[in-house]
């Protein structure tokens, strides 16, 4: 069900990091380190240090600094993904990834070795100081909502505001935070992208929330920005381009949770898969009734068509373009089916689909909250809407 390897760098990186994966990232699934935030930091560096030793840490940026196309990080993050503990493991997990393809392409060589060179060596974790409280008015999927704002002093800018649902902020070394830079009065909304160490005492974690999704260190924090100060040195990129610059960041970032889900959930299907064909029931295996065998036949055809999805869009990044309109349509569409593929595994597998003794149960809830994050499906749809109706009326005036 993976499509083959583009390359044959990417064979050889996407083979090391799946035989890592199944025989080492995956005895660590039951440790008890692995909670309901997250699996712990101490957990986190234990299994980076393997995957450092043997050369699979970040392996989707090359010794030199190369960053594999999108079509190569494809096939090795989707098979990263095949235990929910692989991308932390091998530090392909958002926000980080996302981040660091960011640094990558804006930050100046300054910022890169404060700020990127730790997320690189797996040394750092970060976070992406986006979504705001929703009861309060602030940013969310509609990002001209933005409601904290960066004002000018001195050599620099002080930031207040309050920020919710931040991934990875419990603990994280390196921010990046969004902020409104426009004046209150400005029609339009203008925002900037500011670069951070942490901890720091004016960035402060209110409380990290109880979500059904548990596979990212730190969990998803309320953070409190308290007159934070940032130098005009750690600006990232130029004042006012904040959005442009999230663009940049949002169809990688996006297709890339495609591509770690996707082993995940592939990997769900394996354990579904080899749970009918041995278990038993009224005279014969699970996989003989027609309605358990034909929901693992809808499975491949789930797959095998997200696998397809995310090529095609990691094709038109690579070509240049900023994808949106194209990873929408693979956002909505992958997930949702690895939605669907998911939901088949546990009713598939029963009792034991419930339960902690398999990842199933894990993956089922965090491909729920894959359906929301980076966009959740129904503003994808609206988006692509637009996008048709636009289109249609330029045909039309043509």
């Amino acid at each position: 069900m993976y499509t083959p390897y583009p390359t044959e760098r990417s064979r050889a990186i996407g083979e090391r990091v799946e035989a890592f994966v199944r025989d080492v990232v995956t005895q660590y699934e039951q440790d008890p380190r692995c909670g309901s935030h997250g699996p712990s930091d101490e957990l986190m560096h234990e299994m980076r240090a393997l995957a450092r030793a043997q050369g699979v840490l970040t392996p989707h940026i090359l010794a030199d600094g190369d960053h594999l196309s999108q079509l190569e990080t494809a096939a090795v993050l989707k098979r990263s993904g095949i235990s929910p503990l692989g991308p932390v493991a091998l530090n392909t997990m958002a926000p980080d990834e996302g981040n660091m393809y960011l640094l990558g392409k804006v930050a100046s060589a300054e910022q890169k070795t404060l700020f990127l060179d730790p997320l690189v060596s797996g040394q750092a974790r970060s976070a992406f100081f986006m979504t705001e409280p929703a009861l309060e008015g602030g940013a969310g999927s509609d990002p001209g909502m933005l409601m904290t704002s960066a004002t000018p002093q001195g050599d620099g800018w002080v930031i207040n505001g309050r920020k919710m649902f931040i991934t990875g902020a419990d603990g994280a070394e390196v921010g990046i935070v969004m902020a409104r830079t426009s004046e209150a009065n400005d029609p339009k909304t203008r925002a900037t992208m500011f670069l951070v160490k942490l901890p720091n005492p004016a960035v402060r974690t209110e409380r990290v929330i109880d979500t059904i999704d548990s596979s990212m260190p730190g969990g998803h924090a309320v953070v409190m920005l308290d007159n934070l100060y940032v130098p005009n040195a750690h600006v990232l990129g130029q004042v006012h381009e904040g959005f442009h610059y999230a663009q940049v960041r949002l169809s990688p970032a996006r297709l890339s949770h495609c591509m770690r889900w996707f082993g995940s959930t592939a990997r769900a299907h394996e354990i579904a898969s080899r749970y009918a064909t041995h278990r038993k029931a009224f005279g014969k295996p699970l996989i003989d009734h027609e309605g358990v065998g034909f929901m693992l036949a809808d499975n491949l055809i789930d797959l095998q068509q997200a696998a397809l999805m995310i090529d095609w869009c990691a094709k038109i990044i690579d070509e240049g373009s900023l994808a949106t309109a194209e990873s929408s349509m693979t956002k909505v569409a992958v997930s949702e089916a690895l939605f669907r593929v998911a939901d088949r595994c546990v009713q598939v597998m029963g009792g034991l689909g419930v339960s902690g003794d398999t990842i199933v149960e894990q993956v089922f809830r965090e491909i729920r909250a894959f359906r929301i994050y980076d966009g959740p499906t129904e503003v994808h749809k609206w988006s692509l809407a637009k996008k048709i109706k636009r289109e249609t009326l330029l045909k039309e005036q043509a």
